[in-house]
């Protein structure tokens, strides 16, 4: 797009997705495609119907964010092209980043954020108006919650949920690399990372985009038997040339 009609923000909000593709390949791989515009903190997807085809993905910096929505507004991401736009407000992950007091609302009074991805849903699948205001308010309601119920998970709750991609920077046995060259495999990946302790595998797949030189990519999932060892690997890797021109980026997932 050429402009935004929204405030800039640090989050954006995407939609004409691919809904067919699986929700963690595609968090997965919206990660792969935007981190090299900026640090992501979050990205989340929602298991509601009404939500389908949709994410939000949350930079630390306006920069990032800006930056990624010109490069790849309409870009062809599994088969069909990505619509970004700013989203309307802050997501709870940059409000927490810059208030750790901040309290997320309950399901009770779900987010606005939410709020407005499911209405813009509405507003591109019923621009003949049919639907009535009622039925409208009461599924918004719905969706509200069960949105709410994936973006934050209780207090006891460890692992990501199914509507957020775990984009922590504390320490995890997942490592996600990014960056690869076509001819990256299982095997070349596997002679790099084996020789740190407590490596098990490698799964290596072809993202959906080229990279910013419309050259062809891949990305990979890396796990190790503890998170402690995994820390080492990416200690070591982030940031490590495979080739000329070609620098691999290593996270935790």
């Amino acid at each position: 797009m050429a402009s935004s009609s929204n405030q800039p923000n640090t989050t954006l909000y995407l939609n004409n997705l691919n809904d067919k593709v699986n929700k963690d390949e595609l968090k997965t791989q919206l990660y792969a495609l935007f981190t090299t515009y900026g640090k992501i903190i979050d990205i989340v997807a929602s298991k509601s119907q009404s939500m389908r085809g949709q994410a939000f993905l949350v930079f630390t910096d306006l920069a990032g964010a800006t930056s990624a929505m010109r490069a790849c507004e309409g870009m062809m991401f599994y088969e069909k092209p990505i619509h970004i736009d700013y989203a309307k407000t802050k997501s709870y992950a940059t409000s927490r980043r810059e208030d750790p007091n901040f309290v997320a609302p309950t399901a009770a009074n779900a987010s606005a954020l939410v709020s407005q991805g499911a209405k813009r849903q509405r507003d591109d699948e019923n621009a003949d108006g049919e639907r009535n205001a009622k039925r409208e308010k009461s599924e918004e309601d719905e969706e509200e919650m069960e949105i709410d119920d994936d973006e934050e998970p209780s207090n006891n709750t460890t692992s990501s949920t199914n509507g957020a991609l775990n984009l922590s920077q504390q320490p995890s046995a997942r490592l996600l690399c990014t960056n690869l060259p076509q001819e990256v495999t299982d095997d070349v990946l596997s002679v790099l990372f084996q020789q740190y302790q407590g490596f098990q595998a490698t799964q290596v797949t072809l993202s959906p985009t080229p990279n910013t030189a419309g050259a062809k990519v891949k990305t990979a999932q890396v796990s190790f038997e503890t998170s402690e060892l995994a820390s080492v690997a990416k200690a070591a890797l982030d940031g490590f040339t495979l080739k000329k021109g070609w620098v691999m980026a290593v996270a935790f997932i």
